[in-house]
């Protein structure tokens, strides 16, 4: 399913990429600094001198990286000339090892390079609303990387925000509801719409499907014509395993049919019933999540929204428990690849 709400969502754009106050450190050869004066996320940095490779560096400055990822939850690196995915890899690998298999899936993605995908096949017109990668699972990646190919000609911004915020913003009331209840959600494949279960688990077999299932706490229903129900429940609001802060962690607006675009929405709705709809969400009883709850999220997650205009050779690090990120709708090729590392599961909670 297509995540677009432009006419709810509006992401808050960054007036320009005016330097702010540097500082200099790790032996001179970076700097450190912000797109604009109180806007601590991303945090950008840079080389001060030719030549610095990226991967060797953030081998001998882990602890320094680590520590600025958690404080800020993103961190952008820039002008760092990393010459192909190859050197991509590398560079996650040099800091948070084997790279992550994509799994259990929600997008389409193409695969690029061992464990390298795009970040996303969906048309360039449409955007995607802002999400923890991989919350609906039972384990989920700490850290994501993108890495800037090809800079679109127009937008095509990954909007991010930092759910520790978000958490802050969201009515007490509604937070506690859904720590009590947490989130279900229901997915329907083989019905034309989405991606089929073999995309989705990665085989044809339905035993293994099953056991993959079972194994992850997921419910299945086999239905007609080769179709799949899959229905799990799973946390709403978690904390960070190394900083203990408390996060907004789900896809409970993501998946809700209020989050499509308009025209897909009343499309879907006009071909199935609300239990066959491709994805959708509830509260982890079954019971309705409220529009107005939903609204609410929508707009706490717009209040701490940024963006940045993409550069070829960036590359944005995310704390993927600290900060969700999305898309905006582009003009012109663009090409984002994306790796995952760092498993992190229900069972450590």
């Amino acid at each position: 399913m297509k995540k677009s709400s432009t006419d709810k969502f509006e992401i808050k754009k960054l007036p320009s990429l005016k330097r702010q106050a540097m500082s200099l450190s790790q032996e001179g050869l970076i700097k450190t600094e912000f797109i604009q004066s109180g806007k601590f996320l991303p945090l950008i940095v840079q080389p001060t001198v030719e030549g610095v490779n990226l991967a060797v560096w953030a081998t001998r400055n882990r602890s320094f990286i680590e520590t600025e990822l958690l404080k800020y939850g993103g961190i952008l690196f820039r002008n760092f000339k990393v010459n192909g995915v190859v050197e991509f890899e590398e560079f996650i690998e040099s800091i948070s090892g084997e790279l992550l298999e994509y799994r259990e899936r929600s997008s389409p993605r193409s695969h690029v390079n061992g464990n390298i995908y795009t970040s996303t096949d969906y048309p360039a017109s449409q955007s995607i609303f802002l999400h923890n990668e991989n919350s609906y699972q039972h384990t989920w990646p700490l850290k994501i990387f993108f890495f800037c190919i090809t800079a679109p000609q127009q937008r095509g911004e990954t909007p991010i925000a930092d759910v520790r915020k978000v958490f802050q913003h969201i009515n007490p009331k509604i937070r506690e509801l859904f720590i009590q209840k947490q989130v279900m959600y229901v997915r329907n494949f083989g019905n034309g719409f989405g991606l089929p279960w073999q995309t989705v688990f990665q085989t044809t077999n339905k035993l293994e499907v099953e056991e993959y299932c079972r194994k992850n706490g997921i419910e299945t229903e086999w239905k007609n014509g080769n179709c799949l129900r899959t229905k799990q429940v799973r946390q709403a609001v978690t904390k960070h395993p190394k900083t203990n802060e408390m996060l907004w962690f789900n896809h409970a607006a993501f998946f809700h049919i209020s989050s499509l675009e308009s025209t897909m929405r009343e499309s879907l709705l006009a071909e199935f019933r609300e239990s066959d709809l491709p994805q959708n969400t509830y509260y982890g009883d079954g019971s309705t999540i409220e529009s107005s709850v939903l609204d609410e999220i929508r707009s706490c997650y717009q209040q701490e929204t940024v963006t940045f205009p993409w550069q070829e050779g960036d590359i944005l690090m995310l704390d993927n428990m600290l900060v969700a990120h999305g898309r905006a709708p582009f003009v012109g090729c663009r090409k984002i690849v994306v790796g995952m590392a760092e498993p992190y599961s229900h069972r450590a909670i």
